[in-house]
């Protein structure tokens, strides 16, 4: 008999009946052999084994409607207190909806198969399957006004200054509530994981910024201070050896936040990078289409985003994040033990003063300004 091929050294598929009472890091390693099951089980393993080595610095991003159907609750704030994620940049709506469980409302769970226009003169508001009342965005919203017209917001801030001094009354609220469970906001701000948010104009939470601004409010919210501290935070995984790693739910403008940080360190401040370590992404979009929601590892090496020695610590799956997340999280619990959270909003300031120096620096020594190639 010939020499078996190269090609057929993987294991056979063979897998046992599954058994009452199995795990679901049991599940996900034994059963999960094929197609996108296979690539969430290389995703756990990646998670796992290297993401949470101790030195990583995991950025995690979050996409679609996440927090409304519970998975701040059950998946992301555990995580955080696990010190399995590190810093965040997320759509403002995540962050707005997961503070209606703070504030004691309730969400409920629905179908989709609804006459929107009865819920519109009940004042119902949807989200596919998921219900609640109109009062609760007003509730919501007269929270978040009263939060930011007090003195200590009256200046400019970047997304994470302002997150981390709004988790701080979001855990008032929650104590004078008898609120069990904490939100993303709150347990960031006890755990120092810095916030950010792309689009800070693109939600609820931006709405009412604006809206006090028309009264004369001067809270302001400056990006750059959002791009050069994400910079910072890569800046420093890498140049400590730890590495950087990416947790990547759904794409959008959170993906893209996280994913530059390598471009801006290497193409606009000139500092020599090589990219993020490790890349762990649960979508449903399409490369094909050429967004970046689909957009995959190996395009991100072309960009200086991925490190490309490290390409096959890069792993897609094609599965939606509400069945991926909570897999993902239990795995982690079954198969690492808690690191302690590395507290990053405290270093922001220091390690983007750093950031700064290098950069100068390295435009003295080269003579370049931003933006120029050799």
């Amino acid at each position: 008999m010939s020499e078996k091929s190269s090609f057929l050294k993987g294991k056979p598929i063979r897998p046992e009946p599954i058994e009452a009472g199995a795990s679901v890091a049991d599940l996900v390693d034994k059963t999960f052999l094929a197609y996108n099951a296979a690539r969430l089980r290389e995703g756990c393993r990646l998670y796992v084994e290297k993401m949470l080595q101790e030195g990583v610095t995991v950025g995690m991003s979050l996409t679609g409607a996440l927090t409304p159907a519970g998975l701040g609750r059950s998946c992301l704030i555990p995580l955080m207190k696990m010190g399995f994620v590190d810093w965040i940049v997320s759509t403002g709506a995540n962050l707005y909806h997961d503070t209606h469980f703070s504030l004691g409302f309730n969400l409920h769970q629905g179908t989709p198969f609804l006459d929107d226009r009865q819920l519109r003169k009940e004042q119902v508001i949807r989200i596919y399957d998921i219900l609640f009342e109109y009062d609760v965005l007003l509730s919501t919203d007269a929270f978040y006004r009263q939060v930011m017209s007090l003195p200590e917001f009256q200046k400019v801030m970047g997304t994470a200054e302002f997150h981390y001094r709004v988790g701080k009354y979001v855990r008032e609220r929650e104590r004078a509530l008898s609120v069990e469970g904490g939100s993303i906001l709150s347990v960031a701000h006890e755990v120092e994981v810095p916030i950010f948010t792309s689009s800070p104009g693109d939600s609820s939470i931006g709405m009412n910024i604006a809206a006090l601004a028309l009264e004369g409010n001067q809270l302001q919210i400056d990006p750059n201070v959002d791009v050069n501290q994400t910079a910072a935070i890569v800046w420093q995984a890498r140049r400590k050896g730890g590495g950087s790693g990416l947790f990547i739910l759904g794409g959008g403008s959170p993906k893209n936040f996280v994913l530059q940080t390598e471009p801006y360190i290497q193409e606009i401040l000139g500092i020599e990078d090589s990219g993020h370590d490790y890349f762990l992404q649960i979508t449903d979009a399409r490369p094909d289409t050429g967004g970046l929601s689909g957009a995959t590892p190996s395009e991100a090496v072309s960009w200086g985003k991925v490190d490309p020695d490290k390409l096959p610590d890069a792993v897609v799956a094609y599965v939606d994040s509400t069945i991926a997340l909570p897999l993902i999280t239990a795995y982690a619990f079954s198969r690492r033990e808690p690191r302690e959270p590395k507290r990053l909003y405290g270093r922001l300031e220091q390690w983007t003063a750093d950031l700064r120096q290098s950069f100068l620096s390295s435009k003295n020594s080269t003579g370049k300004g931003v933006n120029t190639r050799d």
